[in-house]
């Protein structure tokens, strides 16, 4: 076994279906290579404990506070699993901004199985990998689709039913996104709430959530045939739908208004909503960049882009 090992993973979006998936209606997510996860883990003397250096904590990593129990039981597992004795010193580097819908606990699940398997110098089979990183995301959000560590592990969109398995697909369509955040954490418990309940109490609300799930089926056609003004449309359609719904914002409005301004042919929240993050689709990397600029003039506190198609 070596001393040290290594792991990495992507963050991930959620393009079409956020909400209506809740409902049984499919989404499609896909990993966010702009932003990444490094994790590093070193093997220390016998007699140490295992240290945690992350932005969020640094020290014992027994002593770390409740919202990292994910990565306490993990971290007990892989030890467990590879019958490691003594402390392992463990650096967490992380792009992906919390509570913004994009996979920021699942992105480092994956990053930490990886790194553990890099330190035993052992193959991981894909299905082995996103079973350990299940198990951290089963004590972070309690019962998880899935879907975050498949996107955070994998390189493809992910199409996705509650009850179905999840579905790698290829993607034909040249074009670009561009991701702003508002900075604002999104309130994602709170709007599946409410919406839940705008659903039980609205015959128009459940048609609403009919239809996200046609506009999804119908974003997976565009991502596949390379119809990129299809896939525009149908993200200002569900922006639509998700604005009636309540999980819009006036950040998210916002900036979506002023990217659709500066040309981009469609526009939407995504994740949970009232708050988090926007995308952008545009044609070029050059339109893709002009859009990030006038959303940066605007107020979003970050920025990154994704090439589609790759």
């Amino acid at each position: 076994m070596k001393t040290q090992g290594n792991g990495s993973a992507s963050g991930k979006i959620i393009l079409m279906g956020e909400h209506s998936v809740v409902f049984g209606q499919p989404a499609i997510a896909m990993p966010l290579e702009a932003v990444r996860v490094r994790v590093q883990v070193e093997r220390l003397a016998p007699n140490m404990a295992d240290q945690l250096d992350s932005c969020y904590f640094r020290g014992e990593l027994a002593d770390a506070p409740d919202t990292l129990e994910n990565i306490k039981v993990l971290v007990r597992r892989l030890k467990d699993f590879f019958y490691l004795q003594g402390g392992l010193a463990l650096q967490i580097i992380s792009q992906i901004p919390a509570e913004r819908g994009m996979g920021s606990s699942a992105a480092v699940a994956v990053a930490l199985t990886r790194s553990f398997f890099d330190l035993a110098d052992q193959p991981l089979d894909p299905a082995l990998l996103l079973e350990f990183a299940n198990i951290s995301e089963r004590v972070a959000h309690g019962n998880p689709s899935g879907i975050d560590a498949a996107a955070a592990s994998g390189r493809y969109p992910l199409y996705f039913r509650k009850g179905s398995p999840i579905e790698a697909f290829d993607s034909n369509l040249s074009g670009w996104l561009t991701i702003a955040d508002t900075g604002i954490r999104g309130k994602t418990r709170q709007a599946v709430a409410d919406v839940g309940k705008l659903v039980k109490e609205a015959p128009q609300a459940r048609a609403m959530i009919f239809s996200l799930g046609l506009l999804t089926q119908i974003a997976r056609f565009a991502l596949e045939k390379n119809q990129l003004d299809i896939l525009g449309q149908t993200m200002n359609d569900a922006q639509a739908l998700l604005k009636k719904l309540t999980v819009s914002s006036a950040e998210l409005d916002q900036l979506i208004s002023s990217a659709l301004q500066a040309g981009a042919i469609g526009a939407k929240l995504t994740g949970g909503g009232r708050g988090g993050c926007m995308l952008a689709l545009s044609r070029t990397e050059e339109a893709a960049a002009e859009i990030g600029r006038q959303l940066k003039i605007t107020g979003a506190r970050a920025i990154w882009f994704q090439k589609l198609g790759e």
